[in-house]
């Protein structure tokens, strides 16, 4: 009897599975077992899978030609397909602000108010609603073995964060990039703008990370063992402004809302950050001018302080070692600019 493990998050498009073959198991190929247990996953991708050291039997890799013994151990990574998402994607004509693109991969500047993917009360107008058009697909997902013209996600930004996402373009580079998820050797790297200075220049949160057991829209940080799942965010403060601080954060994990709620756990919320109390003035006086100042500036930035400002990884094809940037949107730096002023004024004045 096979017992399968998912290991799935919400920001990361694969699927971790452990399953165990049965004591009675007959000794057929590891792709064609796998293919039988693996919905909506073909039998070129478990090859590829296979060959990338994707998908090991009691943790040794092997070929596609190993043949499944009764009580094998079989660890899968693999991309999660579009068809568990969405069985139809409208293409829709959206500008698209590229970065990058070749033949395996596209990198793309997610603006801020954009959902990636379509979803309950985000039927359309999406990131992949936009690339359906942009590659010029009547549906998405292609169907099974047209490889070269399949295009995936293989994570995720929240709606109304800024910033980088790679997009695989084939079948392999799905999978590749998927591994390099799970084994955490993608390069993440945000910048934050949050509540309050910090006492130390860097430090490291880790803490379990699940939804909310009251209010499902939120996620929490739950005690070590006692829900959630395990993540860990290193944080660097880049420049201290007394009442907020900008920060560059390092993702290990990619939990939903990972830094959103590390930052909360911390007592540094994450500026304008409505779902976990960031649009409250958080440091500083209540008085009149001050709330003033910070109700306008909620103004210019009228979503939470968070930009995907970098991303590192391993080509599928060329394995070369890529890295992308991208600069603050206008409104993001508006606000921290915002935030100089009224501390160098400050500052000021107590000099008089």
């Amino acid at each position: 009897m096979e017992k399968a493990m998912e290991d799935n998050t919400s920001d990361e498009y694969f699927e971790h599975k452990v399953i165990k073959a049965d004591p009675k198991q007959s000794m057929i190929r590891i792709d064609k077992f796998l293919n039988d247990k693996l919905q909506h996953v073909s039998r070129s991708r478990v090859q590829d899978a296979i060959k990338l050291g994707s998908i090991t039997v009691s943790g040794k890799q092997v070929k596609p030609n190993y043949r499944i013994k009764p009580g094998d151990e079989i660890e899968v990574v693999v991309p999660q397909h579009y068809a568990e998402r969405a069985s139809f994607v409208k293409p829709q004509n959206i500008p698209l602000d590229i970065r990058y693109e070749d033949d395996d991969i596209l990198i793309v500047h997610k603006p801020a108010g954009m959902v990636v993917h379509p979803g309950v009360g985000n039927p359309d107008g999406t990131l992949v609603n936009a690339l359906a058009h942009y590659f010029n697909f009547d549906e998405l997902p292609v169907l099974e073995g047209n490889t070269h013209q399949q295009v995936g996600l293989v994570h995720r930004i929240d709606k109304d964060t800024s910033g980088l996402l790679v997009v695989a373009k084939t079948d392999y580079a799905m999978t590749h990039l998927a591994r390099q998820f799970f084994e955490h050797t993608i390069e993440r790297r945000y910048v934050a703008m949050v509540w309050g200075g910090f006492e130390e220049e860097q430090g490291t949160i880790r803490g379990n990370v699940g939804r909310h057991p009251r209010f499902r829209q939120k996620h929490t940080v739950f005690p070590e063992g006692e829900g959630g799942k395990w993540a860990v965010t290193h944080y660097r403060v880049l420049e201290d402004l007394y009442y907020v601080s900008l920060v560059e954060c390092k993702l290990e994990t990619g939990r939903t809302h990972q830094i959103r709620v590390h930052m909360k756990h911390i007592g540094h919320p994450l500026f304008n950050d409505m779902k976990y109390g960031g649009d409250q003035i958080v440091k500083g006086t209540v008085f009149s001018k001050y709330k003033s100042f910070v109700e306008n500036t909620f103004q210019v930035l009228p979503r939470q302080a968070l930009h995907a400002k970098s991303l590192g990884f391993t080509h599928p094809a060329t394995k070369e070692r890529m890295y992308f940037e991208s600069e603050l949107p206008e409104e993001f730096d508006q606000a921290l600019e915002r935030w100089r002023t009224y501390l160098r004024d400050r500052q000021a004045k107590k000099q008089l």
